[in-house]
């Protein structure tokens, strides 16, 4: 008999929610890799911040914010190589700008232009899906395309917990590991799909063990520890593009703001419990650790803090200048050959334009 509770899954931790923890570990983590650790954390956040605030203005339309899990994301991200596949939901905006997605195209996409998704050449992330689990699916079948053609690409699939109780996870999970591709499974597990708590979705006491289930591997991180998701990640990414199969990762980490812009956490939340997860903040204790080897000041946090909201006002400036385009640009971003029907329609939707004098 299997007895789930004498299961023994260790969290994968290094630097501890003081910046202090495993010292040997952390030796082997240069000033520059912190430094370009933090400064991607720290931008996404300044990012998070100021997209909420936009939001609430009314400049830009529904927003997911990811503030409080931007170790999640960079330390995995920082792991890729940018020929690798990224399958994101609707909150990886720190894993898609370290990937290439500019941010002046993000901000087309929170205004509901076509374009916003539409990738340039070279920048290997589909599109943003709103459709709970449904990238699983997608990573598994690229990653497999990367396996026949001996490709030597690697597939993330990034999700939340809430992802976990949707059949197409487990339908992908089972795929994955029948044909042994080369796909990484990422939970960011910040306990709550919208304002259901996780002891409500799922018996198991981690995500990480379902793995087991499906004949993977999966692991328990630190999901606020942006040096143990980066080492976490690594090992599975090389695993993988080593043809050692796909793997299941749950970053434990906690979204400390809404689950969008139309949800208020407060009605299913308690403060004490928000306030229990900001002591744990990815960032503040990356800045700890900068602060001892004297590597960070507050000099230079303003000025970097100065330098990312001039960034982001310019992309938003240059989103909103440019072109919004027409109707007919949906026909052009599904295919990249349009099929004889939908050439046919876009004809027809170009001449009924015309007749109305329409650009």
């Amino acid at each position: 008999m299997f007895d789930p509770n004498e299961l023994s899954i260790e969290m994968v931790q290094i630097l501890d929610e003081n910046g202090g923890g495993d010292e040997a570990k952390i030796a082997a983590f240069s000033d520059d890799w912190l430094l370009n650790a933090y400064k991607a954390m720290r931008r996404a956040r300044v990012i998070d911040e100021r997209l909420l605030r936009m939001q609430r203005q009314g400049r830009i339309g529904t927003y997911a914010p990811f503030s409080g899990q931007e170790a999640a994301q960079v330390g995995s991200a920082l792991a890729l190589r940018n020929d690798d596949w990224i399958f994101p939901s609707y909150r990886e905006v720190a894993v898609c700008l370290l990937q290439g997605m500019p941010l002046e195209q993000f901000f087309h996409y929170v205004q509901g232009r076509l374009s916003g998704k539409r990738m340039p050449d070279g920048v290997n992330i589909f599109p943003t899906q709103i459709i709970i689990a449904a990238q699983t699916l997608h990573a598994v079948g690229c990653a497999w395309a990367s396996k026949l053609k001996g490709e030597p690409h690697v597939s993330v699939a990034y999700f939340g917990d809430g992802a976990t109780s949707e059949g197409d996870f487990h339908e992908a999970m089972n795929f994955a590991a029948v044909y042994n591709v080369p796909v990484i499974f990422f939970c960011q597990n910040n306990q709550y799909a919208i304002s259901v708590p996780y002891a409500k979705q799922t018996a198991s006491r981690t995500i990480a063990q379902k793995a087991l289930a499906y004949g993977m591997k999966g692991v328990l991180v630190d999901g606020n520890d942006v040096l143990a998701v980066y080492e976490t990640m690594k090992q599975a990414v090389d695993a993988a593009r080593r043809g050692e199969g796909p793997m299941l990762i749950e970053a434990l980490t906690y979204r400390l703001g809404p689950h969008t812009t139309a949800d208020d956490p407060t009605k299913y939340r308690r403060p004490e419990e928000v306030e229990a997860w900001r002591r744990k903040d990815p960032l503040h204790r990356v800045r700890v650790l900068l602060a001892r080897r004297g590597l960070w000041t507050e000099a230079q946090e303003e000025a970097f803090v100065a330098e990312v909201n001039a960034e982001v006002t310019a992309a938003y400036e240059a989103a909103i200048a440019s072109p919004s385009g027409s109707i007919a640009d949906v026909f052009d971003y599904v295919y990249s050959e349009a099929p004889k029907l939908l050439a046919e329609q876009k004809a027809e939707v170009m001449r009924r334009k015309q007749a109305k004098g329409v650009k």
